[in-house]
């Protein structure tokens, strides 16, 4: 596996990068980050003298998605931090990408430049308005060629769909429509039309004293466009249908693992709480993501999940002081590799987990600057809890709870990972290319 790095120093608060996404072909990468800035990565093409820079991924451009607001009727902050990227399919010669911060939506547009018309009539050189009495011949505009420039302009802001903080964005697969979701409530937008969105999930309470779950993300069928999921901090997912009800408030399917009574602990309810849920690429099953675990379900079996998988199951015992130090409220993401055989999902101390569906052998990385020279081999790290520690092992109270993998992307074709670690992006790839 290689890596590439994209290091700013000593960390700032706004370099935290806090979304990782391919496009549909893998050739871009972007990241967006708590200062609002969303940075494109793209692919190198083959080249026969530099067979092995194939897949080196390069700043392509650099923008400010969101900045900083203020709502004065409610005398609060809007933060700038970029929740959620969401890639369009390639249409054209641009690309378009969804971003979101809490409030507001924005379609961004992609495209490059490479030549520039010279010879107005209207205009000299410099830009300067010509007098129209000095103008006595018209000059046909010719396009010459310029170093490339590659320009992101905004195309549409979708805002005041949202009371509560937007914590996902799907794009649907008609490619018409995309659903963002926030605490309480999701919305159908139409991409074109930016002034107005259908409410079609909305679970507030008429007394919110009565609130018992919000919504925690939400996903449509990457091939049926009337079937969408969502998943709540009570562990629980549901299946909607929009061809049953224009609000989907009833669900088609409900998906729930029942609690085991021996387990049960003051942080039962916190740990069950998923914070990201995902359909693999074919349709076929669900992946979520609560603190301590991932689960596979298979949409025709909503009693159980068909695989479960530890992600961290040493802190069981530690969750008393990572309820303190607010851990606990950690929400981690979850992604399938291309062809949903393997699934991958990040921990705490830079490392993260890999998990063979076939197989059943797992696997835990370190993206950390120190053990991570390019074109390295990325060493497994084994956790041990209490007793004798072996020379390569990591005792669990050593655990550095401050540097986390909270996001994580999968090409999808290839196996090449992006992993976001703090303000540092790694890209890793599989070393049989």
């Amino acid at each position: 596996m290689h890596l590439l790095e994209e290091d700013q120093g000593r960390c700032v608060k706004a370099d935290i990068i806090s979304t990782v996404e391919f496009n549909s072909t893998g050739e871009l990468l972007a990241t967006g980050d708590k200062g609002g800035r969303v940075v494109v990565f793209q692919r190198e093409q083959e080249s026969k003298n530099q067979p092995h820079r194939r897949g080196e991924y390069n700043v392509y451009s650099t923008f400010q998605s969101h900045e900083p607001e203020f709502d004065y009727l409610k005398s609060l902050e809007i933060e700038e931090k970029i929740n959620k990227i969401r890639w369009l399919p390639q249409q054209n010669a641009a690309y378009f990408l969804l971003s979101t911060n809490d409030k507001t939506v924005k379609l961004w547009k992609i495209s490059e430049r490479d030549k520039r018309p010279e010879g107005y009539n209207l205009k000299d050189e410099d830009g300067r308005i010509r007098d129209p009495t000095t103008i006595t011949a018209l000059r046909v505009p010719v396009l010459r060629p310029m170093d490339l420039m590659v320009e992101a302009t905004p195309r549409r802001v979708f805002s005041n769909g949202h009371t509560y903080h937007i914590n996902s964005i799907s794009i649907n697969s008609d490619y018409e429509t995309y659903m963002s979701t926030d605490d309480l409530r999701i919305n159908l937008w139409n991409l074109e039309i930016t002034n107005r969105s259908f409410n079609i999930v909305d679970i507030k309470p008429t007394n919110m004293e009565e609130l018992t779950e919000v919504i925690t993300a939400a996903e449509f069928h990457p091939h049926q466009c009337n079937t969408f999921v969502y998943s709540s901090s009570k562990g629980s997912i549901r299946l909607c249908d929009m061809r049953a009800a224009a609000l989907c408030d009833s669900h088609s399917k409900f998906f729930e693992e029942p609690e085991d009574p021996s387990n049960r602990s003051f942080f039962s309810e916190i740990i069950s709480s998923i914070s990201d849920v995902k359909f693999s690429h074919s349709g076929r099953y669900l992946m979520t993501r609560d603190y301590l675990t991932i689960k596979v379900w298979d949409l025709n079996m909503e009693n159980k999940p068909l695989e479960t998988y530890q992600v961290h199951d040493y802190l069981r015992s530690k969750l008393c002081s990572l309820y303190e130090n607010d851990c606990i409220f950690d929400k981690f993401e979850c992604v399938w590799n291309g062809s949903d055989s393997v699934i991958m999902t990040g921990s705490y101390n830079n490392f993260f987990r890999m998990f063979d569906r076939n197989t059943k052998r797992d696997v835990t990385l370190e993206a950390s600057r120190e053990n991570s020279k390019p074109r390295a081999v990325l060493k497994p790290r084994k956790v041990c809890v209490g007793g004798k520690r072996r020379k390569d092992e990591i005792s669990v109270d050593s655990l550095d709870f401050s540097k986390k993998i909270l996001h994580t992307a999968w090409h999808p074709n290839e196996n090449i990972i992006a992993v976001a670690a703090t303000n540092n992006l790694y890209i890793f790839q599989d070393k049989v290319n």
